[in-house]
């Protein structure tokens, strides 16, 4: 069902980016399809006690409504940013469907991880294919762990208005090589307190059962999702200044959706 759903989605997405009649038919379909995938992947998550995406799944929904509403207006903001969505879409779709190319990014990810840990004497070791192990304990890395979600989301922010090449450009440098670079210090932040037992705390909540997991939980979980947080935010404000257009579509959409959300909560009264 999620193959089909993503199928759906990236020919709907692929479709809206063409000039035609239909786009604001062919960006409902788009977002309806990736949202519901977001609902089938919630029971992976919580068994990671993953809480930030099963949140973000469930905060979709209303945003789901607002989106086809404006969109069904023919809003230019709301297909400026279903425009964002769909180039994000095209562009992790080859790395998170196409396997040989995932692989070599996941590949390329962890050969430089093995790298990084020669490099300041730690003991970690390629236990296996994509599989890193130190003191006993091992972290499998997935396409995930590559930094090409966030990269390809931050491309379709970029993508969401018309800009110059020089623009281009320089949005392609802030967000490419620097996501890279401060996912490959996530991951290996992430396994040095795993494999080093740092964060060995409140095992009521950060246990899944597994020995030693809270560390994980805290490192991966926690801290590491509220820091690629703000750090999305800090290339989003460098988009902004890069694509000043950006910032104005940005005020656009928070006025649209709140006026839609004080709309639903008057009807409700």
């Amino acid at each position: 069902m999620e193959t089909l759903l993503v199928t759906i989605s990236c020919v709907a997405f692929f479709a809206f980016l063409l000039p035609h009649g239909y786009r604001k038919y062919c960006a409902v379909l788009g977002w309806t399809s990736i949202i519901a995938v977001l609902f089938l992947q919630i029971p992976y998550f919580l068994s990671e006690n993953n809480f930030f995406y099963p949140s973000i799944a469930l905060l979709s929904v209303p945003f789901l409504g607002i989106t086809a509403r404006l969109l069904w207006q023919e809003n230019e903001a709301a297909f400026q940013l279903s425009r964002a969505a769909a180039v994000a879409f095209l562009i992790y779709v080859p790395f998170g469907f196409f396997e040989p190319l995932g692989n070599a990014l996941i590949g390329l990810v962890v050969g430089q991880l093995v790298w990084a840990f020669d490099l300041i004497g730690y003991p970690a070791v390629l236990d296996a294919d994509h599989i890193i192990a130190s003191n006993g304990f091992r972290v499998e890395i997935i396409l995930a762990c590559t930094g090409i979600q966030s990269i390809a989301i931050m491309l379709g922010v970029a993508a969401a208005v018309p800009t110059t090449t020089r623009q281009k450009v320089l949005a392609l440098l802030v967000v490419v090589p620097v996501i890279y670079l401060l996912n490959l210090g996530r991951n290996v932040f992430v396994i040095l307190a795993y494999t080093g037992q740092w964060f060995p705390y409140l095992p009521e909540i950060a246990s899944n059962g597994e020995y030693g997991f809270e560390s994980f939980f805290w490192a991966h979980n926690v801290i590491c999702e509220l820091l690629a947080l703000v750090a999305l935010i800090a290339i989003a404000y460098g988009l902004f200044l890069i694509i000043p257009r950006l910032g104005s579509l940005a005020d656009d959409l928070f006025s649209l959706y709140r006026a839609e959300l004080m709309r639903v909560a008057g009807k409700g009264r």
